[in-house]
């Protein structure tokens, strides 16, 4: 039995860098749990934006700001609070038309401005979109999925992640003839939840990347490594 100890020893040591540099000078399994939990997400992150082309740069412009300041109103009058509405500055940049043996000749102005707003009722998702289009908005640029619960969330992808690694230790420790005699270390690896992307554009009359979202996901996972006492 001195002889197994020895070599599940050493095996850590050579596997497990940082247990190694412990010192660590007993039977011991280093061992990684992973927990992930999936749930439906209840908010939404949505990135919308308008691209104008106009003669001059004022009148490009004029058009994005309008677009803009539509949605916005139309947003309002849903109920979105202007808190949850963030929207960029615009970026203007000059067009030109580039023809053989002469020089480039400017033709017009582009105008691009985005706005991303949180909907913390996903029933809405539907009708903000439709609005967008509406609006002149005519690019959806990203819809991301979220929950309001993701501290709860994360907290029981963390708690899965500790019994998969107690399971794990206690199956091996078995294999072994051994028994797992308590926790010497526990080295926590923080991770963000996965969130549900969705991406389109908005290129005619119907808003159907709205419709993906009815059935959608999201995970989040949790990991630990935890360094387990053997004992015989």
């Amino acid at each position: 039995m001195q002889k197994l100890k020895a070599m599940v020893w050493l095996t850590g040591a050579l596997v497990m860098a940082p247990a190694a540099m412990a010192n660590i000078d007993f039977p011991h399994l280093d061992i990684t749990g992973v927990g992930e939990v999936t749930a439906a997400p209840d908010m939404a992150s949505i990135e919308v934006g308008v691209v104008t082309e106009r003669k001059t740069a004022k009148a490009a412009k004029a058009a994005s700001d309008k677009a803009v300041t539509a949605f916005i109103n139309r947003l309002s009058a849903q109920g979105v609070k202007r808190e949850q509405i963030e929207s960029a500055h615009i970026q203007l940049s000059p067009r030109y038309q580039h023809a053989k043996d002469k020089a480039p000749e400017l033709i017009g102005y582009r105008a691009e401005r985005h706005v991303t707003v949180t909907l913390n009722q996903l029933d809405k998702l539907n009708a903000v979109l439709d609005g967008a289009l509406g609006e002149g908005i005519n690019r959806i640029r990203h819809v991301q999925l979220t929950s309001s619960e993701q501290a709860t969330l994360k907290d029981k992808a963390r708690e899965a992640a500790v019994q998969d690694a107690k399971e794990k230790a206690e199956a091996l420790a078995k294999s072994l003839d051994m028994r797992v005699d308590g926790v010497w270390q526990i080295r926590y690896r923080s991770s963000n939840p996965r969130p549900v992307m969705m991406n389109a554009e908005l290129r005619s009359g119907s808003a159907d990347v709205a419709a993906s979202y009815q059935d959608a996901t999201m995970q989040v996972r949790d990991q630990v490594d935890i360094i387990f006492r053997l004992d015989d």
